[in-house]
């Protein structure tokens, strides 16, 4: 293991011992083809109730809740694709249910998309907000513990997870930030980015989302300097108010490790409490796909993470 350490938080870059090593047969990286192919081999149990937080079709969560009376942490669950509709929140049960057998609930979102009717900035941070701010009417209902929330997101689901843990730092009056933080955000107690898309400006240099992807989420016509783009950036809202995690997959080509590792040095120079983690054995859908060699290491971090942000793991 390899650390350094930065003004205001540790960034820990970890890799296994083949780090120079070229990616063998064996180290072939899954892709989403391939992790479509293996969720059929790894079939989940269907969550407990599948719950609208807006009136909108896709303004839904779905809750697992682990054995036992409560009340539990909660994790809410982001999923990626880009921002787009090629990906749901269904690739992400497993994550879900291996998280809810390890004594978080799980609270998994849905939202609207930039290319469906409605979708686009601001419907999605909108969304994953309201979908947030929404456990508050579910401890009506379920043994939640709302003083103990973290985000974990993947991909672009990594991007609405940190922005969630900065939600809070947005200002309180102006024409956009009101609408973005609402009038009392949800507390979060840390956020967890799974190959997160974490720095909008520097994502700009990478393609294999689009070569346009942060202009078609953000407006054709949005620049770095621009209040829109600042309010979305969770890079330019540093440092979040609570400790985050960052784990990437040395093996990754649609988030390489080295925009991970840019934001965490960003972010702690900042003053943030962040932990960036490099898996050597991991390409992007490995940080999500229980059942794969590389998930034993990565649990491990992640629980690690949740027992210390959670206060000690599931009461």
């Amino acid at each position: 293991m390899r650390g350094r350490v930065r003004p205001g938080g540790v960034i820990l870059l970890a890799v296994g011992a083949v780090a120079c090593a070229a990616p063998s047969a064996a180290q072939e990286p899954l892709s989403w083809g391939r992790m479509q192919s293996e969720l059929l081999d790894h079939p989940t149990a269907p969550p407990l109730a599948r719950i609208p937080y807006g009136p909108g079709e896709h303004q839904f969560g779905e809750l697992r809740l682990p054995l036992g009376p409560g009340p539990h942490p909660v994790l809410v669950v982001l999923h990626g694709g880009c921002w787009l509709s090629i990906a749901d929140l269904t690739y992400m049960d497993p994550f879900s249910e291996a998280l809810t057998q390890a004594g978080w609930a799980t609270w998994s979102l849905e939202f609207r998309r930039i290319d469906q009717d409605g979708g686009g900035w601001p419907a999605i941070l909108e969304d994953v907000a309201a979908g947030t701010d929404h456990l508050r009417e579910l401890v009506r209902d379920y043994p939640l513990d709302t003083t103990r929330v973290v985000a974990a997101g993947h991909s672009s689901g990594g991007h609405l997870a940190l922005w969630l843990s900065s939600r809070a730092r947005l200002p309180a009056d102006g024409e956009a930030g009101p609408r973005l933080r609402g009038t009392n955000p949800l507390p979060l107690k840390g956020a967890l980015g799974l190959a997160p898309i974490a720095d909008l400006a520097d994502y700009t240099r990478y393609t294999r989302c689009g070569p346009t992807i942060v202009p078609d989420f953000l407006g054709r016509d949005v620049d770095p300097a621009s209040e829109r783009f600042r309010l979305s950036d969770p890079a330019s809202l540093a440092p979040a108010p609570s400790p985050q995690l960052i784990l990437l997959g040395a093996l990754d080509p649609i988030v390489p490790p080295a925009h991970g590792a840019n934001y965490g040095e960003r972010a702690a120079e900042a003053g943030a409490a962040v932990e960036v983690i490099t898996m050597e054995e991991a390409g992007h859908f490995e940080l999500v796909a229980p059942w794969t060699p590389a998930w034993p290491r990565l649990a491990a971090r992640i629980h690690d993470f949740l027992a210390r942000v959670g206060g000690g793991g599931p009461r």
